[in-house]
């Protein structure tokens, strides 16, 4: 998935106490954004990239820290630290420095109850509720079904710092709540009251879900494990969050881990992707990432094996007329969380396109899988040859055109169907949704068309199952009408029912940051799936008609626990986590309409 954005990666801002370059006068921020930024960040419907309107709601700290150490450190360096600081107040209007901090204190537990009945208590461990991936929540360890939802409440807000967003669904586990963020910040807290426990700060933007699993050696300990925007993977007591180990999964210079690291028995198996398709200078070699699936020993962080969809080291294939170097293939990132099949001892990975060589990579833009134990690659499947995106146009190693961008951001999904037979249900950006055989490598068993598809477009954070249908949330960002949630049959793959786009939005009026793309992961409990929007709506669909049952406007300010201001906006990337009879709603997201809360909600 495509992030061209100011996104926040640190907490801290160390350009600041850089030395910088002596100038006759102060910058002017203006010139600055223009001359080397306004090309991206101009509010085009086709960019990622956000628009002036939404990086003022951000603070001056987190563009600067965005320009040292985040998606745009490549950029950075051609500004100096005046400079840099002077297009982050410009952008944001705000002077560095001059926001006042929140006490630390507010909002800690005075006596932070223990991890308890981890292994009995109900739980959501990392991206899904299940290894399988479905996002589907059965009523014994949601605590609720559709008929529920009307009684729920507000019950405890957390503000981000930094005017960050979280960037993945909160983990719950032995009633704690642990939630990684924007900027680094990594928070346990009592998922009861919302109270914090204890905060770790990770070297780079948390971007994935947090698992909680057992300490090896350490009989009745436990450690929560989870990967950065820098290429680190951390165990940190989940407990205390004192930090355990800390490994560079990946020292390429653009590494980036955006998709949730998958806990198994005594391995965690972190996905990779980069920075290099979009964040890179117009100097910069390119290309050279390889996505991977690395799996680390969970005692020590160790690697145990790395596999690669592009078998193929990437070579040097010519020179730019700047004597800039061209490389490939490269490519292939994994941008989300890997799904375990225990009964096949596979593991299932969703791929992105080949960012250069002449034609795509063939475990590019497809499912693979990989041996459990060795890391071998068993089967891969294609869904979209010949998508090259990433290198520029006229250089060596780049085909005739771009794209057409048709990554898999959405995890693979393993439904049962009546009989005992297994289905793979995996949604692309082409707004194509496949249902794939696990017992012939991955061919292709059926396929329902959702929406337009392309860069913006078609399937992207996650799709769920229930058991009886595929359910596929559209995005269609750069579409006439973006939005809308198809339910098809799991064996079949026939339609359902489609609820078409929202028409009633409750941003106000339609425009770029506020439409009803259904771009968020979505999550199923017995007789709804809640989807998000871009219009900060968190709705509940019936799971027979797909008729709206219960609507959550998150678009307002809020009290929070910590002290910390916040409001709420878009709902894009996480899906709401139901479990224990309370659901956690992530609000906001710098890529649309921007907001910095978590809202748990309960039911009276």
């Amino acid at each position: 998935m495509r992030v061209r954005s100011l996104s926040v990666l640190a907490v801290a801002v160390v350009a600041l106490a850089l030395p910088t370059v002596v100038r006759a006068q102060t910058p002017d921020g203006a010139t600055v954004f223009r001359g080397n930024c306004a090309t991206c960040h101009d509010g085009a419907a086709a960019s990622r990239a956000p628009a002036p309107e939404q990086l003022r709601a951000r603070s001056p700290e987190s563009i600067i820290a965005a320009l040292t150490g985040g998606a745009m450190r490549y950029q950075g360096l051609s500004l100096s630290g005046a400079e840099r600081r002077a297009v982050a107040e410009y952008l944001t209007g705000k002077t560095v420095g001059a926001e006042s901090t929140v006490d630390p204190s507010t909002g800690r537990c005075a006596d932070p109850l223990p991890l308890r009945n981890v292994a009995s208590a109900p739980a959501w461990n990392g991206w899904s509720a299940d290894l399988a991936n479905t996002h589907f929540v059965p009523a014994k360890t949601a605590g609720m079904t559709a008929a529920d939802l009307p009684k729920l409440t507000l019950k405890w807000a957390l503000g981000l710092p930094e005017a960050t967003s979280a960037w993945a669904q909160p983990t719950i586990v032995g009633g704690r709540l642990f939630v990684g963020t924007q900027n680094g910040t990594v928070y346990s807290l009592d998922a009861r009251s919302g109270c914090v426990a204890w905060i770790y700060t990770a070297r780079g933007g948390v971007r994935g879900s947090i698992n909680v699993g057992p300490r090896p050696g350490t009989p009745g300990a436990f450690n929560a494990y989870f990967s950065d925007q820098k290429g680190y993977a951390y165990a940190v007591d989940a407990s205390s969050g004192a930090e355990v180990w800390r490994v560079q999964v990946d020292p390429h210079p653009l590494i980036r881990l955006t998709g949730s690291p998958t806990l198994y028995q005594d391995r965690l198996y972190v996905p990779t992707s980069s920075y290099e398709e979009v964040g890179k200078s117009t100097t910069y070699n390119c290309c050279t990432f390889r996505g991977a699936v690395v799996a680390l020993d969970v005692r020590d962080g160790k690697a145990i094996w790395r596999a690669y969809p592009i078998p193929e080291e990437p070579a040097l294939m010519g020179t730019r007329p700047d004597g800039g170097e061209s490389w490939g293939p490269s490519g292939g990132a994994i941008w989300s969380a890997p799904t375990i099949d225990a009964k096949r001892r596979l593991i299932y990975v969703g791929v992105g396109n080949t960012y250069s060589g002449k034609a795509s990579q063939p475990g590019t833009d497809a499912i693979v899988a990989f041996d459990l134990k060795t890391g071998a690659m068993t089967w891969s499947q294609q869904l979209a040859p010949g998508d090259v995106y990433g290198c520029r146009n006229g250089e060596p190693n780049c085909g005739t055109q771009q794209g057409p961008d048709y990554d898999f951001g959405a995890s693979p999904a393993i439904a049962n169907l009546p009989g005992g037979k297994q289905v793979i249900v995996v949604g692309q950006k082409s707004g194509v949704g496949f249902g794939l055989d696990p017992d012939n490598g991955g061919k292709v068993l059926w396929q329902y068309r959702a929406g337009q598809g392309g860069s913006l477009g078609g399937i992207e954070w996650g799709v769920a199952t229930d058991g009886e249908h595929a359910y596929f949330p559209v995005a269609d960002q750069n579409r006439p009408s973006p939005g809308g949630l198809h339910a098809v049959s799991l064996a079949t793959g026939e339609r359902a029912w489609f609820a078409a786009p929202v028409d009633a939005l409750l941003c106000g009026a339609k425009g770029r940051l506020c439409n009803a793309a259904q771009s968020a992961a979505i999550t199923v409990i017995p007789g709804a799936v809640l989807s998000g929007a871009f219009d900060g709506g968190l709705r509940a669909y019936s799971t027979k008609d797909g008729s709206v049952l219960w609507q959550l406007d998150t678009n307002r300010e809020y009290l929070t626990v910590n002290g910390v201001r916040t409001r709420g906006g878009s709902l894009n990337g996480p899906a709401p986590v139901v479990v224990g009879g309370m659901m956690y709603v992530n609000s906001g997201d710098y890529r649309a309409r921007p907001g910095n809360v978590l809202l748990a909600f309960g039911v009276d």
